[in-house]
């Protein structure tokens, strides 16, 4: 039984060394009420009572991680700035291992900035630039973060298209973690899955892989399997695994083709889901089980967090009481 399998993983006291590599960013949040409009036009005025910011894109997946008990290497690009200084001090408060992040004098570091009044979003304010590394920096990233992807146990590629990710820099990556015989996991953006060649899984959701595999949409289960199909024999990847929200997950290799129905009861917010399904998968692969295995529990940690506002991370004794509770 899969429960018992993860409460002997949970005895034995392992914790798998993982590294996250990928876009970096703030999360800003503005919250306060707002009451009226204003004079100066047709927009609401908002008087601020809270203000702080989170560690979002490939940051969020490191912190899904670290709730379920992993050790965390992050590797990303910040700017040079405070707020690169402020993200880093963050992460290394909360036990991330910093030492793989580099910062580019030539961006700023990615912030985005929403303005809440009460839990409705009612604007949103990106400071980030979306152009590539130069080529001297992706080949001294690279260089640098080989220690890095000798010591891990799996590794995850976290990509939200903002300039890390060329194809250059991608294939570089996957071509040392498999020459190290290490697992690659990708959360894909954009339409070149081609640099993604050769990873052990990548995982889009139904909109990304349509877009992917250039098909105009994903209707049904035939449809979804085609599609996968397209990327597997573009990347040669051994899985991909697609999230479907509201009917769960489907695992297509060119052999074999499952679908994981959807465990979630109630939906308040997606925020975060994905990095939540990856970093659980990525998880409990690199604790030894199957990637079938590795899904459902994923699947069971998307349903946990769903219930909550916001990016919301959980834990291994959450999932465990999720499956049991059913």
């Amino acid at each position: 039984m899969l429960s018992q399998k993860v409460r002997s993983l949970q005895q034995s006291g392992t914790k798998p060394n993982i590294l996250v590599v990928g876009d970096l960013m703030i999360d800003h949040y503005i919250i306060g009420d707002a009451n009226r409009l204003s004079p100066e036009a047709p927009v609401p005025v908002v008087n601020v009572t809270k203000e702080f910011i989170t560690p979002g894109g490939a940051a969020n997946v490191a912190q899904n991680l670290l709730s379920l008990g992993a050790a965390i290497t992050l590797g990303g690009v910040t700017g040079n700035d405070a707020d690169a200084g402020k993200l880093t001090e963050i992460l290394e408060r909360e036990g991330v291992n910093a030492s793989a992040i580099f910062s580019d004098k030539n961006r700023p570091t990615t912030v985005k900035t929403r303005v809440m009044a009460g839990s409705h979003q009612l604007v949103r304010v990106d400071r980030e630039t979306t152009i590539p590394l130069l080529p001297e920096l992706q080949h001294q990233f690279v260089a640098n973060i080989k220690t890095a992807i000798d010591a891990a146990d799996i590794i995850i590629l976290s990509d939200y298209n903002k300039g890390l990710f060329s194809p250059e820099l991608t294939q570089e990556l996957i071509e040392a973690a498999n020459a190290a015989g290490k697992k690659v996991i990708v959360d894909p953006k954009g339409l070149n899955y081609a640099k993604y060649k050769s990873a052990y899984i990548i995982k889009p959701n139904r909109k990304e892989l349509a877009e992917a595999a250039k098909v105009e949409r994903i209707t049904n289960l035939e449809e979804l399997q085609q599609a996968a199909r397209v990327i597997l024999q573009q990347t040669e990847a051994e899985y991909i695994v697609v999230t479907l929200s509201e009917q769960g997950m489907a695992i297509i290799s060119e052999l074999a083709y499952k679908l994981l129905p959807v465990k979630a009861t109630s939906v308040f917010d997606v925020t975060g889901a994905g990095d939540t399904v990856i970093a659980t998968m990525a998880y409990f692969i690199a604790q030894g089980l199957s990637v079938e295995e590795a899904c459902e529990l994923a699947n069971h940690a998307a349903a946990i967090v769903i219930r909550q506002t916001g990016s919301a991370v959980t834990t291994v004794d959450e999932i465990l009481q999720d499956i049991e509770n059913r």
